[in-house]
Formats: C-alpha cells, sequence, structure tokens
C-alpha cells in the first residue's frame, strides 16, 4: 500500500488536463482501479491487520479525493478564464444600433375605446371571423338582392353561405341570441372585417370595425347621441360637438349620421372637413324592430340603439395620419413617427 502511495503522488505531478485527470480516475477508483481493489481486499485480511490496514486505505483514499476535488476545480477554472480571456468584449467600443418597434397606433385607440367604453358598462364581445350568410345578413334584415350581399363587395369563401364577415354586426345577432331575449345588453364589438376594396390612402380590403349595441327598454335617440358625444369629447377633446343627420341602414329605423365638429379648424372649414365644419365618425340607429324579433327579443318590450365606425379612421383623423396603409406595413420608418405620436398623447 505503501508503494500505491508513493505512485498516486507521482503522478499527481503529471497532470495538466482534465482529460488526464479522468485517466488518473480510472487508474485508482475505476472497477480494477488500484484503490478498488485495496477495498476489495479487505475481506481476506485477517482480523487482527484489519484495523491497521483499513487505517492505512483511508489515508490513501484521503489523499486521492484530497487532489482530485482540487485539481478538479483548478482546470475547470482555467478552462473558464481562457474562455472569458478569448471573448472579451470591449464595452467602449460604440454599440450597435438596432431599430425597434412602438405600439401601434391603430391598437392604441381600439384599446383606449375598449377601456373607455368597459368603464360605462359595456361589455367587449368577439366572434368569428368566418361568418355565414344567416348572421352577417338576414339576421341583421339585409334582404335578398341587397348591394352588399354582392359578391363584388363581399368576399364568399364557400358559395354565397359561408363569408369573411364585412362588419362585425354578426356579434351583436350572436351576443342577442345567446341571451335569449331576457337580458338587457351593453356591448361593443371591435374586430377584422373585409370588404372587396382596391388599397388607397383611405380604403383597405381589411379594416377595424367597432361597433356597439344597446338593448334595455325605453332605449331612444336621445340615449344613442349622449353615448355618442362622450365618447368623441374622450377622443377628440371636450370642445367637440356632435349631431345627428338622417340616413338608412336596413338595420336600424330609424338610422342616422353621427357627426363631430371638426377639432383641427372649430368649425370654420378646412381640408380635414372638406370645408363643412363636420367631419362624418359613423353610421347609427335605432335597432330595428325586425333585426330585434329574428334575435329573440321582443320589439314591443324591448329597444335599442346601435353604431359603427372604422377604427383606422378614428386613428387617422386623432392623429393627422393621412394615409392608412402606414397602419399595416412593416416599414420601420414609419415606427418613430408612431411612437412619438404616442408620447405626444400621453
Amino acid at each position: 500500500m505503501k508503494e500505491i502511495l508513493e505512485e498516486l503522488k507521482k503522478d499527481e505531478e503529471s497532470i495538466n488536463t482534465l482529460e488526464g485527470l479522468d485517466e488518473f480516475k480510472v487508474k485508482y477508483t475505476g472497477k480494477k482501479g488500484l484503490i478498488t481493489e485495496l477495498s476489495i481486499n479487505m475481506k481476506s485480511i485477517p482480523n487482527e491487520e484489519k484495523k491497521e490496514y483499513g487505517m492505512k486505505l483511508n489515508e490513501l483514499k484521503q489523499e486521492y479525493n484530497r487532489f482530485y476535488e482540487e485539481k478538479k476545480s483548478l482546470l475547470e477554472k482555467a478552462i473558464i478564464d481562457a474562455k472569458l480571456e478569448s471573448e472579451r468584449i470591449d464595452v467602449t467600443l460604440p454599440s450597435t444600433s438596432i431599430p425597434t418597434g412602438s405600439p401601434s397606433i391603430l391598437e392604441s385607440v381600439v384599446e383606449d375605446i375598449e377601456e373607455f367604453m368597459m368603464s360605462m358598462g359595456y361589455d367587449v364581445v368577439d366572434g368569428p371571423e368566418v361568418e355565414s350568410d344567416k348572421y352577417n345578413f338576414e339576421l341583421l334584415n339585409v334582404y335578398k338582392g341587397h348591394p352588399a350581399r354582392d359578391a363584388q363587395d363581399t368576399f364568399y369563401v364557400e358559395g354565397d353561405e359561408y363569408l369573411l364577415r364585412s362588419q362585425t354586426s354578426p356579434v351583436q345577432a350572436r351576443t342577442m341570441i345567446a341571451k335569449g331575449g331576457n337580458e338587457p345588453i351593453r356591448m361593443i364589438c371591435p374586430g377584422k372585417t373585409y370588404r372587396r376594396d382596391n388599397d388607397d390612402a383611405t380604403h383597405s380590403h381589411q379594416f377595424t370595425q367597432i361597433e356597439g349595441l344597446v338593448v334595455d327598454k325605453n332605449i331612444s335617440l336621445s340615449d344613442l347621441k349622449g353615448t355618442f358625444e362622450v365618447l368623441m369629447k374622450h377622443l377628440f377633446g371636450n370642445d367637440v360637438e356632435v349631431r345627428l343627420r338622417p340616413s338608412f341602414y336596413p338595420f336600424t329605423e330609424p338610422s342616422v349620421e353621427l357627426d363631430v365638429s371638426c377639432f383641427s379648424c372649430q368649425g370654420k372649414g378646412c381640408n380635414i372637413c372638406k370645408n363643412t365644419g363636420w367631419i362624418t365618425i359613423c353610421g347609427a340607429g335605432i335597432v330595428h324592430p325586425n333585426v330585434l324579433k329574428m334575435c329573440g327579443y321582443d320589439p314591443s318590450i324591448w329597444t335599442g340603439f346601435a353604431f359603427g365606425f372604422g377604427a383606422e379612421r378614428v386613428a387617422m383623423l386623432k392623429y393627422g395620419v393621412e394615409d392608412l396603409r402606414v397602419f399595416y406595413n412593416t416599414d420601420l420608418r414609419e415606427m418613430p413617427s408612431f411612437d412619438r405620436k404616442e408620447k405626444d398623447n400621453d
């Protein structure tokens, strides 16, 4: 055993790598290692010699363990130090400028309207973008042969039965049916809509629509005007005024156009309001009795109002964006402009 201890100390001097340390480990503590064999031989040692034999064996093991752990720690540290040295970075060098995005004005407008309407007790409801003719047209009193059903205006995906929704109104119909005609409703349904249109500065085949619906007892146009007014003042400032103009929509009766006084020229006339002093924001009206009836509500008991507008239009007016395509293009040069307008708004 004395010879093995001397050999162990001699081998310690020649180990300079982790590979060499692994070979050292196998030599002494492997299945056929020198220390392993000494431990196995313990059972053949006479009882009167086992105590001394065990003490010397423990001394050998302690020497091995001490050297192995210390050497392994030193070699691993040396490897890490060498790697750090070879990968050293000069932190005084100029950094690489990486362009970053910023919140989309369009998305911010949608979230702002959602939060404001929720503060008034409205629910935010979503629905499928692939709709059936029943929900997109029929339940909304859009009769057969109406121009809105024309394939030139609507993206049909399976015959004339299924289509990409041309408005978020189907969500209103689904909500009324789900309520079973027994509960009041106060909701908005923002989401993507699709219509066959040529993309330009003010039109897109895909756009974001925000529609609202209130169904309750004794709802009138004054409720619609009041709701529209507080929303417009929130978006464009307390100085704006609103007005209602007669219009026509199949799903409302009476129907109106909702205008807001031009916040740019204060009603004096400019290119934004086309020198009229007023800007049309959305279409609205009292929910048509036929719509209420088809969706499960008794029109002799329940009334309601509905409105809808494009989020892009509101965002363009609010932030002076002249081309709605910047909302969808991936041009990083537009990002600083978006970021600046967000900060100005804050």
